[in-house]
């Protein structure tokens, strides 16, 4: 049985009829002034055009690539050391110089160090005034901009529901639709996840199953080197006894028939099955996608600059399929929330688990996949972003969520963090914004997640406040806020 993700079968409102709620707001009278339907769609787009119209990097990104750094990364370990600090402050690590005179990385990066004037960095991310100390509940606010309703008493969420708010790439997938055979969303090599609360923040929500992203979640274990060539593409093959010939007379005989019964093709056509059938056949006779997923294919010393592990596996065949055509891939860091083996969650080990496990793979496959993308000219119109739920408090042993730290430890902390961005228009070898003394504060341009999202659909020429309706056919925007436009050339 064939499944695909990201084939809608029945759009819940036309994107381009979308207006803001500020557009209704300025039009709500427009009924006392004798306007008509039509002069008030009018109106609404004209008022779209004007808002989407120039600005910095507007409508620069047809992809992008999101390498979600599950766990919570600490800042004050990677690319915002300080100095002259308590000793259960500072870093263990020693900083280093990179490419932006007066920057400086710790010593876990230091491929990203020689590559970071391709980059802008945001060092201000944050949560002010309100943090978001429970991993999934600051995963849903990232991934779709708002903020859960229901959380247990234990801290974890509700299971995904299709009520949710949708994910981003399903927002992008649904308002820019791919025009060639390819899949359009892709998450990988996990899902997301804190302890028994799986996917919260990853599906399409009130938009419908249809503009889920596409799945690929190998068997075997979450850091198994080998794990990326076993991914299962059986959606995506012919059988053996199927030649791509007879199912496309197949399709021919099924319009001939339709063609001859109109009761019969009346009642596809209410379902609108034709259109996404002819995809999902489409997709599977060009081999495209089929063919993106073929590691083996990259020389050997590709694949060993992303990283022989899972995470660099991810990351070369995110690239792969962004040359393919998909429009957006998500790559999980491949240890959940609440693990130790590799994951950003330090709440003790931190020393050795960053220097060892987590950094080397991050520092690897980022590193190499900005100068891959870069060569190839991919950069120009795909927007690469690294970000997690939030950073690790400044200082060690401490409790901020409730949990259990070592000396060599740090607890959640939503109130200053780091996230990478680059491509797609945005500014190169710039830093945005500014920590305090023990990065536990911005002391310049707070970045909210929220303005992160904005800026991802401003890269998209999707205005932010773009309205869609959830399941109960209520107007929501996208998101709430706006664009960094200072991230932008």
């Amino acid at each position: 049985m064939l499944s695909f993700k990201g084939f809608k079968a029945k759009d819940l409102c036309d994107p381009h009829l979308s207006a803001t709620r500020r557009t209704f707001l300025r039009v709500g009278g427009c009924g006392m002034l004798g306007l008509s339907l039509p002069s008030l769609l009018n109106m609404q787009s004209a008022a779209a055009s004007e808002k989407q119209v120039g600005g910095p990097g507007w409508g620069k990104a047809k992809s992008i690539i999101l390498l979600y750094l599950q766990g919570g990364p600490s800042q004050l370990d990677l690319w915002d050391p300080k100095e002259n600090l308590p000793d259960n402050v500072k870093s263990v690590f020693k900083p280093i110089s990179t490419k932006i005179p007066g920057v400086k990385f710790t010593e876990n990066l230091p491929q990203l160090s020689q590559v970071n004037d391709r980059f802008t960095m945001i060092r201000s991310m944050s949560y002010t005034p309100n943090g978001l100390f429970n991993h999934t509940a600051a995963i849903y606010q990232m991934m779709t901009g708002y903020t859960t309703d229901k959380v247990s008493p234990s801290g974890q969420l509700e299971p995904p529901s299709p009520k949710d708010f949708p994910n981003f790439g399903s927002n992008i997938v649904k308002m820019r639709p791919l025009e060639e055979p390819m899949l359009p969303f892709v998450m990988l090599p996990r899902p997301l996840q804190e302890s028994n609360v799986v996917g919260k923040g990853g599906t399409a929500g009130f938009l419908g199953k249809a503009f889920d992203p596409y799945t690929l979640y190998p068997d075997g274990d979450d850091m198994d080197m080998e794990k990326m060539s076993r991914i299962k593409i059986d959606d995506l093959q012919l059988r053996p006894e199927v030649f791509s010939v007879r199912l496309q007379r197949r399709a021919k005989l099924r319009d001939l028939l339709n063609a001859q019964m109109p009761q019969i093709n009346e009642a596809v056509e209410s379902f609108e099955l034709d259109q996404y059938y002819d995809q999902a056949l489409s997709l599977i006779v060009s081999g495209r996608a089929r063919d993106a997923f073929n590691l083996s294919a990259e020389a050997n010393e590709i694949r060993d600059a992303y990283g022989r592990n899972t995470f660099g596996q991810s990351c070369l065949l995110a690239r792969r399929l962004v040359e393919a055509g998909t429009r957006v891939v998500e790559v999980i860091w491949p240890k959940v929330a609440n693990s130790d083996n590799h994951s950003w969650d330090h709440h003790s080990g931190l020393s050795k688990r960053m220097k060892d496990q987590s950094a080397p793979m991050l520092d690897s496959a980022l590193s190499t996949l900005i100068t891959d993308m870069d060569t190839r000219g991919l950069l120009e119109d795909t927007l690469i972003v690294a970000v997690g739920e939030f950073g690790r408090s400044p200082q060690r042993g401490v409790s901020t969520s409730g949990n259990n730290n070592s000396d060599d430890g740090r607890d959640h902390w939503p109130y200053c963090y780091t996230a990478v961005l680059a491509g797609a228009g945005i500014k190169r070898g710039y830093v945005h914004g500014k920590s305090d003394k023990t990065a536990s504060a911005p002391l310049e341009n707070p970045v909210h997640p929220a303005e992160l999202l904005a800026t991802i659909y401003h890269s998209f020429g999707i205005a932010p406040e773009t309205i869609v309706y959830n399941h109960l056919n209520q107007p929501r925007e996208l998101v709430k806020a706006e664009a960094v436009s200072a991230l932008m050339s």
